[in-house]
């Protein structure tokens, strides 16, 4: 976070720095208010930036076990564009190599399921999941391991998390 307010205040001075150029350049006929406006327009242009290109950089940080197995778009009232370009606010990854069968029961394998989210700041959060291969049942585990069968869901064989799971 601190790297990104500091990368903030560096583009709003830099374009502030362009402003002050041009007024230089035109012996000061140019208006002062250009300075503080080109300084908001590089702050916010860096802001947008920095949005829309957050999943591809986080997906750059994954390992390469790791299955990128859903993402979500959102737009935001108060940013009136992402409605019509929306961009990638949470997604969902799958380690390959911690899917395990589960013994003694056929077709039903164990994984943890991460979901990184852009918020304020970056979150990461973690939950094992068991899926029925043959029944395409999905379902929480508690933190003692139990599964969570009020939160059961069934998914679909087109749906990118049970090809990860049950095709690996």
């Amino acid at each position: 976070m601190f790297w990104n307010l500091l990368a903030t205040v560096i583009c709003g001075l830099g374009a502030a720095g362009f402003a002050l150029g041009i007024r230089a350049i035109t012996a000061k006929r140019a208006p002062k208010w250009l300075i503080p406006v080109f300084a908001g327009l590089g702050m916010l242009g860096y802001l947008v930036y920095s949005e829309y290109t957050w999943f591809e950089h986080k997906k750059s940080l994954l390992p390469e076990e790791a299955v990128v197995v859903s993402t979500e778009e959102e737009g935001v009232y108060f940013r009136p564009w992402t409605f019509i370009f929306p961009y990638v606010t949470a997604f969902s990854a799958v380690d390959v190599n911690g899917i395990n069968p589960v013994p003694n029961s056929e077709g039903v394998k164990q994984f943890v399921l991460y979901r990184f989210e852009q918020t304020f700041t970056d979150s990461v959060s973690h939950r094992p999941h068991l899926l029925n291969c043959q029944t395409r049942e999905l379902v929480p585990l508690s933190p003692d391991g139990k599964p969570n069968v009020d939160s059961l869901k069934v998914i679909s064989t087109g749906d990118s998390l049970y090809k990860t799971v049950c095709g690996s």
